[in-house]
């Protein structure tokens, strides 16, 4: 965890170098791949010794398989592999070396090489293989016209500003960034109108490096001093089950699963900070003219601690995460798109029993919060006061369902989670499982425009701003594709 930490702030100073002294305007997207992709593997290998040597070689061969494979079907072959290779690195790590051990290890940084795989994979598919009028929106401006070349790839995966920690960001945000393309920026004029203007900006990340580099050294102080004294393990003490009333009880699981997300909030927020630094993660501008920094940002700290439902938390938590599990799985599955898409979410996290429990009892808790929501929400919407108490009250159940939810999370035994789960007499459980019996439920019907209006917890939301404030996509090199990247982008802009 020392060197982790250490790493990330060579990478942050690192980025700040890199920014400075090797900008685009000053030298070739050659060597800024090289650079950044050296920088990254020798991050790695300080940090994770010869461990590291599983990125290059996941990276490696996935690369191979896309080019032997073809367009055609490389997506589901890298997918399988990607995946079953982290799933395999994950197995020898918690049931031969250390079980149920916090330290920072190899498999962290191999949770986002395969979902840099797997959506390039996807992105390359759907550019060069389907067909433009067969993609949705997102898949048709997310799609990759041309094969990279290994050292775009590698560079890609294992560049220094996202190795240890990430966040998760497209392949055209990344070449646009490291080539130095020009942003497309939308102005509105005093008039109403939209205009799309093109300019090479280069906005300083100064301030917005500098405010998330505090929320990180707030996050570490909470995290060494109040995190501590706030177990979860707590929860299934003996004595204090056997002595605590629900109240108290249930404000304990409240307050300690609060207190266990400042580490998060630490590791992402340095990451976005570190790629921010040099210059990556800018999406324009709001309409105040202030510039935007949050184009690959992982979480929305407020939005988290006030989230009124369940969705409103999975949407500001782990983004970039919500979005690949939407991209990759949501949007491709052929039956029962939210159920797959939590057991991905399970398989991908590792292979502790209490990653499944969670996310299984995710799913009834993600179904049964939409059932609620259609059903009742509009009657409580009309007088603000009505829904002021409304707000209150769901804030209220949405962090007790969180809570509740993910305590297996960090518990990760099957035997501490039932003890859990059975203390509470599996309370939720049953809660959901008779909403879901009381109240209808909209069926997803796939390949129809109501898949698209019946989305997952993060799908819409996440989407739509994604397209709209994504400022960067990097264009192909002929200039038929060029034209069309600029129509997509335009119109998802004015959308």
């Amino acid at each position: 965890q020392v060197n982790f930490v250490v790493c990330q702030l060579f990478a942050l100073l690192a980025a700040v170098w890199f920014r400075t002294y090797l900008h685009s305007s000053k030298t070739s997207p050659f060597i800024r791949h090289v650079v950044a992709t050296l920088l990254g593997l020798y991050l790695a290998l300080f940090c994770f010794g010869w461990y590291a040597l599983h990125f290059v070689i996941q990276s490696g061969i996935s690369y191979y398989i896309m080019i032997i494979i073809g367009v055609e079907n490389m997506h589901k072959y890298c997918f399988v592999f990607a995946l079953g290779y982290l799933t395999v690195c994950q197995i020898t790590r918690v049931y031969i070396f250390d079980y149920g051990q916090y330290s920072a290890d190899f498999s962290g940084p191999m949770m986002i090489i395969t979902q840099k795989i797997t959506s390039l994979a996807f992105e390359i598919h759907d550019g060069m293989f389907r067909k433009n009028e067969d993609l949705t929106p997102s898949q048709r401006c997310l799609a990759v016209r041309r094969m990279p070349s290994l050292l775009e790839y590698l560079s890609y995966n294992c560049n220094f500003m996202g190795i240890l920690a990430g966040p998760l960001c497209s392949y055209k945000d990344y070449i646009t960034f490291i080539e130095g393309r020009s942003y497309q920026l939308q102005q509105s004029e005093a008039n109403g109108k939209e205009d799309t203007k093109y300019e090479q900006t280069d906005p300083s990340p100064n301030i917005a490096v500098a405010q998330k580099l505090l929320i990180c050294g707030l996050s570490l102080l909470f995290h060494m001093t109040i995190t501590k004294t706030l177990p979860v393990e707590y929860n299934i003490d003996d004595n204090f089950r056997a002595t605590a009333s629900w109240p108290v009880r249930f404000f304990y699981l409240y307050v300690s699963l609060m207190a266990a997300r400042p580490k998060y909030y630490f590791a992402w927020t340095l990451a976005d900070a570190i790629n921010n630094a040099a210059g990556f993660g800018f999406r324009g501008y709001d309409k105040n003219g202030v510039t935007r920094w949050d184009l690959i940002s992982n979480l929305r700290i407020q939005q988290i601690e006030f989230s009124t439902s369940f969705k409103m938390f999975l949407d500001n938590w782990n983004i970039q995460t919500a979005l690949w599990l939407k991209r990759v799985c949501y949007e491709r599955a052929t039956f029962s798109p939210t159920i797959q898409t939590f057991i991905l979410s399970a398989i991908w996290h590792g292979v502790y029993p209490g990653y499944y429990l969670t996310f299984l009892t995710g799913v009834l808790m993600t179904l049964a919060a939409r059932a609620i929501r259609n059903n009742i929400r509009h009657y409580f919407v009309e007088s603000p006061a009505v829904k002021l108490c409304y707000d209150i009250v769901t804030w209220m159940a949405t962090q007790a369902a969180i809570s509740y939810t993910v305590v297996p999370f960090v518990l990760l035994s099957v035997k501490p989670s039932f003890t859990f789960y059975s203390s509470c007499y599996f309370c939720l459980h049953i809660a959901s499982i008779l909403v879901l019996l009381v109240f209808p439920l909209k069926r997803t019907q796939k390949g129809s425009k109501k898949h698209e209006n019946v989305q997952p917890v993060w799908s819409r939301k996440l989407e739509e701003e994604s397209l709209l404030q994504r400022n960067s996509y990097s264009t192909t090199n002929n200039s038929f594709s060029q034209k069309q990247e600029i129509t997509c982008r335009y119109q998802a802009l004015k959308q």
